[in-house]
């Protein structure tokens, strides 16, 4: 009996039909593997890498804590791309589903708060888009994974391990992003200790001591920027009489104009001091140690015979929190008069002299290094008849002369804790000493 082939050739038919229809399943199954095991690497390395540096480089403690989370949660993301690919394998019989589940899900809290910071604190665009598209890509990941799954394996350790994770994101991220930049100020004290005025020794001049102590009495260090002290000489004339209310009116109409102090009795008359000496006290540059203190001693030398009635001492400090900012030396000097191009901002151009000077500077952690334009410090000393403003800057490179705001100023002393300190008035009269010659 002759075996017809229909039969066999139909079955071989069919079969290459069901092969052929199974095919492109298997193709998605793969894509579908492969672009989750894609977002939990894309990013695992970036933010393991920026854990990485925070952790050797950061500086402060809670910078540190965030670099160490960072490399954790890159770990479990990394050991998640083999759970991810044994789970598409093995199909809902793998062990390591919750391992999958979770790496998922650490990858899409991760990237949300990435977003969330990039969003509020970053200037490159291109981080932003980024970290936006990560964040849609790991709840499509979280999705993917969640739909290979009969059932939820141990729920209930699944639900504390996304519960803990997230309470420490989100009080870390707190702390570092919300908190920390908007703690109460500290502020060094700047005193000033006038000495008794000596004879020199041909009787023709007198000194004064001057001891200029700065105390740091916290837990924070500083950069210095600018630190100058100058004194004043001042006449000193009193009326027997009050002035008249128009020349007392005309005289406190003057005040906001001077930085020194002047009276404003209606007795005394005002007469603005002369500059009798001014030099910087702290070089730039230099570093205020927390809990320290130094003692800085400058002379002042005046003839015996001057007609000053007494001297008046002041000492400014310019500083930035150490912990919010890298800043490196401050390089050559650059004059105004020399053609050093100045911020239209600035007042006085043409009356003042003006030196300048800058220093390269870095974020205080590893996302606001990559995801914010690279900034540089710039001080501007202007030099008047009251002695030296110091001015310090900081904006990104090339925009230093960009007019600022007072939200923008505000934002930029917050972020990296800018502050001037000021110590004086200290006042001296000269009968005593004048009275020897």
């Amino acid at each position: 009996m002759t075996t017809s082939p229909g039969p066999d050739s139909g079955a071989g038919s069919g079969s290459h039909v069901m092969v052929r229809g199974h095919l492109p399943k298997s193709k998605c199954v793969l894509a579908e593997m492969a672009g989750v095991a894609l977002v939990l690497l894309l990013t695992a390395l970036p933010v393991g890498w920026c854990g990485l540096q925070d952790f050797s480089a950061a500086l402060t403690f809670s910078g540190c804590v965030t670099g160490v989370a960072l490399m954790l949660a890159a770990l479990v993301m990394v050991v998640g791309v083999a759970a991810v690919v044994d789970l598409w394998i093995r199909g809902p019989i793998s062990n390591f589903r919750v391992v999958a589940l979770i790496s998922t899900g650490v990858a899409l809290l991760t990237n949300v708060l990435l977003a969330f910071q990039t969003w509020n604190d970053g200037e490159r665009v291109g981080y932003k888009v980024a970290c936006i598209v990560l964040s849609v890509g790991s709840l499509w990941t979280v999705i993917a994974v969640w739909r290979r799954l009969d059932e939820i394996p141990t729920p209930k350790r699944v639900a504390v391990a996304v519960i803990v994770t997230t309470i420490v994101a989100v009080a870390n991220f707190s702390y570092q992003y919300l908190y920390q930049p908007y703690r109460s100020q500290v502020t060094p004290l700047v005193q000033l200790n006038v000495g008794k005025a000596v004879l020199t020794a041909d009787r023709k001049a007198f000194t004064v001591p001057v001891d200029i102590k700065l105390v740091n009495h916290s837990d924070a260090s500083f950069y210095v920027l600018g630190a100058e002290f100058h004194a004043m000489g001042e006449d000193v004339e009193v009326k027997s009489k009050d002035l008249d209310h128009l020349d007392w009116r005309e005289q406190a109409e003057q005040w906001v104009k001077y930085r020194e102090k002047h009276p404003l009795t209606r007795r005394e008359v005002y007469q603005p001091g002369k500059l009798v000496a001014g030099q910087p006290w702290i070089p730039a540059g230099n570093w205020v140690q927390a809990n320290d203190e130094s003692v800085t001693r400058t002379v002042v030398q005046l003839p015996i015979d001057t007609h000053f009635d007494k001297l008046t001492f002041y000492a400014t400090l310019s500083l930035a929190r150490k912990e919010r900012l890298v800043m490196e030396k401050f390089g050559g000097l650059d004059y105004s008069w020399q053609g050093a191009k100045l911020p239209q901002w600035m007042p006085g151009q043409k009356e003042n002299d003006t030196i300048v000077q800058t220093a390269e500077m870095q974020e205080n952690n590893a996302i606001d290094r990559y995801t914010r334009k690279q900034r540089r410090v710039t001080t501007y000393w202007r030099f008047g008849s009251h002695g030296v403003d110091v001015l310090p800057v900081i904006a990104p490179k090339g925009e230093e002369g960009r007019p600022l705001s007072n939200e923008m100023i505000r934002e930029v002393q917050n972020r990296y804790g800018l502050l001037d300190v000021w110590a004086g008035p200290m006042e001296q009269t000269l009968d005593e000493i004048k009275s020897q010659r």
